[in-house]
């Protein structure tokens, strides 16, 4: 068999950073050490008494009290109107012109259109709800009278339908983002000469105002609450004598953003969809204060100056982010109009001590690697592939993660969307086909890795990163480390997956198990398979060749599958090592190098 060259050892030991999860909360702490740790025993998501204090909520916003309080001054105008930092789809708009508005793969015709109607998948709800279609006819629209004589007739309807608090159409996240939208898109709306309908609409836009004044802050620490407290702070700037109401949505962002945004940039859900949309959120609230001559509170371009670095570094070489926390990849448009609304520009993060993922880069080549437990689960639903890693040559993504769910324009088929979620749909090593992390029927994260220790490190020869976690350790007693070499160059990485006993595994003896090394290819790369079955040549879309050799286990070359940026499935290819332990324990060496320049 074929041997893969062993990495070199690495440099003295370098700066090392330990993130805890805190019993109580979901605040990591730095300290001293070089581990990663997540609460023991999981997360089984919101407490009896938050789930009762949310009933508490919705009852209180149905009653008559709630409706009293929404009542107030009407506003006449609005002070101004803030850009949105997000495109709309003109083919959508040109849809929704034609009397078809589509979301999340549903279709509803516009003429029969009831917008409390039963039947209606959430997804699509929120979004009409939401107004959110007005960005995509905002993209179609020729000009204003054109989009106006589409969108009045559908708010109307809307006004009519939800004049009085309803639990889904004004939901607090649903509501702030109906009013980001509808500043942004105001042309649109507020056209009319019909001074009844403008009379409603400007009452309408100060009693969603009103309602989030308290219902923004009831909701639990999260994306949710961030939309609901941008949306308030839009209004607290564009709503005449706002602002009490801007102090205080600066007041409650100032305390929820440092918990979604660690310090390195990272976001604690773990998924860069998430990271992207509140990037694009804060840069679109943030807009309304320039809109009425105002500069944004340095708490949004704190928080950008961390976001968007942290995503920059988690490009491969094609300007695309991977698919990472369940979410679905990042197309490189989305990260080049952030660089563009950001003053950080194209500046990145390597070294996620925080968020725990980790760029190699030389040369042509780029590594993201994810060397962080997965999130809680009252945070996100995350995903199972700890430890797995991407890598690109230029433009031609190598070696992949299979995709995500999360930020499609469609949801997937429920059975592949939670296939992706799984260990074996990522590029790592699995244990007895047994996902590293538990998903449970309900779609959360359950046992598993709680421990990721992770070691980095730099020199003249290469860059090194080694990590391991305690994912197997309760079910089978085993603990996995990977370690990662990539040459100064850029063009030879070798690795090392290894199993060894767990310290403190279950009583009894731990069993041998059959494992399996994966990594997904990307798309376009073809396999052959070497003759002595220790390996592979695999060709790129531009023609470059790497040669992939293993030690330890043979590699077999099976299809997989790759989901795009767009929800596209691509048939793709896998190189798949075999192995077993022996005494609970296993080493499997394997390299990819570059032939040629």
């Amino acid at each position: 068999m074929a041997k893969a060259p062993a990495a070199p050892a690495p440099p003295p030991a370098a700066e090392a950073a330990t993130l805890r999860r805190e019993d109580g909360d979901s605040v990591l702490r730095r300290e001293g050490g070089e581990s990663v740790l997540r609460r023991e025993g999981g997360d089984r998501g919101p407490s009896l008494a938050e789930r009762l204090a949310q009933r508490a909520t919705a009852t209180l916003h149905a009653s008559p009290l709630h409706r009293l309080r929404l009542k107030g001054r009407q506003p006449l105008r609005l002070l101004g109107v803030p850009a949105d930092p997000v495109p709309g789809d003109p083919q959508l708009g040109e849809r929704l012109a034609a009397g078809r508005l589509i979301h999340a793969g549903a279709t509803v015709m516009t003429r029969d259109l009831d917008f409390g109607g039963a039947g209606l998948a959430p997804a699509w709800r929120d979004h009409a709800d939401s107004w959110g279609w007005l960005r995509d006819l905002a993209a179609w629209a020729p000009d204003r009278a054109a989009g106006a004589k589409v969108a009045e007739p559908l708010v109307r309807r809307w006004l009519a339908r939800f004049a009085d608090y309803d639990a889904v159409a004004w939901s607090a996240l649903v509501t702030g983002r109906r009013l980001l939208f509808a500043f942004a898109h105001a042309p649109l709306i507020l056209s009319s000469s019909d001074s009844g309908y403008r009379t409603a609409l400007l009452g309408g836009l100060a009693g969603w105002a009103r309602h989030l004044d308290r219902a923004a802050f009831r909701l639990p620490d999260g994306l949710a609450k961030a939309e609901a407290l941008a949306g308030l702070h839009a209004a607290g700037h564009l709503i005449p004598m706002g602002e009490a109401r801007v102090a205080a949505a600066l007041a409650g962002l100032e305390k929820l953003l440092p918990t979604l945004v660690l310090p390195d940039g990272g976001i604690a859900s773990r998924a860069p969809v998430d990271a992207l949309a509140l990037a694009e959120l804060l840069i679109f609230s943030g807009n309304a204060a320039l809109a009425v001559d105002a500069r944004p509170a340095p708490v949004f371009a704190d928080s950008l100056a961390r976001l968007a670095p942290s995503l920059m570094g988690m490009a491969l070489g094609d300007g695309m982010i991977g698919a990472w926390g369940g979410g679905a990849p990042i197309a490189a448009g989305a990260l080049d109009r952030l660089a563009k609304g950001c003053a950080t520009g194209t500046q990145l993060v390597r070294a996620g001590r925080w968020s725990g993922y980790y760029r190699l880069s030389a040369g042509r080549t780029v590594i993201v690697a994810d060397a962080g437990p997965p999130p809680l689960a009252r945070i996100a639903a995350g995903h199972a592939g700890t430890l797995a890693f991407e890598l690109s040559d230029g433009p031609d993504r190598v070696i992949v993660n299979c995709g995500g769910d999360r930020g499609l324009p469609a949801p997937l088929p429920g059975p592949l969307a939670q296939g992706l979620r799984t260990t074996a749909a990522h590029s790592t090593l699995v244990v007895a086909d047994t996902n590293s992390t538990r998903i449970r029927d309900d779609g959360a994260l359950g046992l598993g890795v709680e421990e990721v220790s992770v070691s980095a490190r730099s020199s003249e020869e290469g860059h090194w990163l080694e990590a391991s976690h305690d994912g197997y350790a309760k079910r089978f007693g085993m603990v996995v480390t990977r370690r990662l070499f990539l040459s100064a160059d850029g063009s030879d990485l070798r690795g090392e997956d290894a199993l060894a006993p767990a310290v403190r595994r279950r009583l009894g003896r731990a069993t041998d198990r059959a494992f399996d090394i994966r990594f997904h290819l990307g798309v376009g790369v073809t396999a052959t398979p070497t003759a002595d079955g220790a390996g592979a040549l695999l060709k790129l879309p531009a023609g470059r060749v790497w040669a992939m050799k293993a030690r330890g286990g043979p590699v077999a070359i099976e299809p997989s599958l790759w989901i795009d940026a767009a929800g596209g499935l691509h048939k793709t290819w896998q190189l798949v090592i075999a192995a077993r332990t022996e005494k609970a324990a296993a080493s499997v060496q394997w390299s990819f190098k570059r032939a040629g320049k």
